[in-house]
């Protein structure tokens, strides 16, 4: 039986970016596209619980749902697919998802969701501005499936993947195994103002500073190497969790407030 795969994203089911990367899946098994009706950026993990969610055909193995890409992870999973998937591809997502992006993205929530749920997910984003060269990213989305397919992965563990904006993949020098970079916007919030004079705030935008460091996501991209970094779900800091510990009182005891 060949691997049942289901790709999504945050960019919407009709972005250049997903029918890529489904081509790419297809290569690799029996695919199928359960994505946001729209775009869909920058939600993070949003979960839809004050309405219901509708799943449509478009075609074949093709589904539109009005939802956030966690929504169409956990309807793919449980709904929509004929059996639980053995792989999630989320991407191939206009623009990177480095550093601290991947708190804020759909596309890097859309594997957390299939990570909570035992399926070993990746996301693929393409690091650059337009014109986008999505068969660059799809060749290296297809490399991460077949080692996820043929390795899996570790227990709660995703692989968040940035390819370079290149016109091909011979201007690629590598793949580097990274871990995530620190990034942040200067100017991020403008301020603009409608025809009356009302003053209204646009989100987006801004320059990045980050971090740097070899190892780094932003780095290895930046010199042009496809960025693979596994992030755990696991969120405590166990350094500072004993840390606390020992400076709040007798070690192994829980505050008293």
């Amino acid at each position: 039986m060949p691997p049942l795969i289901l790709v999504t994203n945050d960019d919407g089911v009709h972005a250049p970016g997903i029918i890529a990367l489904l081509k790419a899946m297809k290569e690799l098994g029996d695919a199928y596209v359960v994505a946001p009706d729209r775009e869909r950026s920058a939600v993070g993990h949003a979960l839809t619980l004050h309405r219901p969610l509708k799943a449509e055909e478009l075609r074949e193995h093709v589904f539109s749902v009005n939802g956030t890409p966690t929504d169409c992870v956990a309807l793919g999973i449980h709904k929509v697919l004929p059996r639980k998937p053995d792989l999630i591809a989320s991407g191939i997502n206009n623009g990177p998802n480095l550093g601290d992006d991947i708190t804020y993205s759909g596309t890097v929530s859309a594997a957390m969701e299939g990570t909570i749920f035992s399926i070993p997910s990746f996301a693929v984003s393409l690091a650059g501005q337009r014109p986008f060269h999505y068969e660059v990213a799809a060749h290296y989305a297809a490399r991460v499936a077949r080692y996820i397919l043929s390795a899996s992965l570790p227990y709660d563990t995703l692989l968040n993947v940035n390819v370079p904006n290149v016109p091909g993949k011979d201007l690629i020098k590598g793949v580097k195994f990274t871990r995530q970079g620190k990034r942040v916007y200067d100017g991020a919030i403008q301020e603009v103002f409608s025809p009356w004079g009302d003053k209204h705030y646009w989100i987006g935008g801004g320059k990045p500073y980050w971090e740097h460091g070899e190892d780094m996501d932003i780095q290895a991209v930046l010199d042009n190497y496809v960025s693979v970094t596994p992030v755990h779900l696991e969120l405590t800091n166990f350094a500072a969790l004993e840390h606390l510990r020992k400076t709040w009182g007798k070690e192994g005891e829980n505050p008293k407030f």
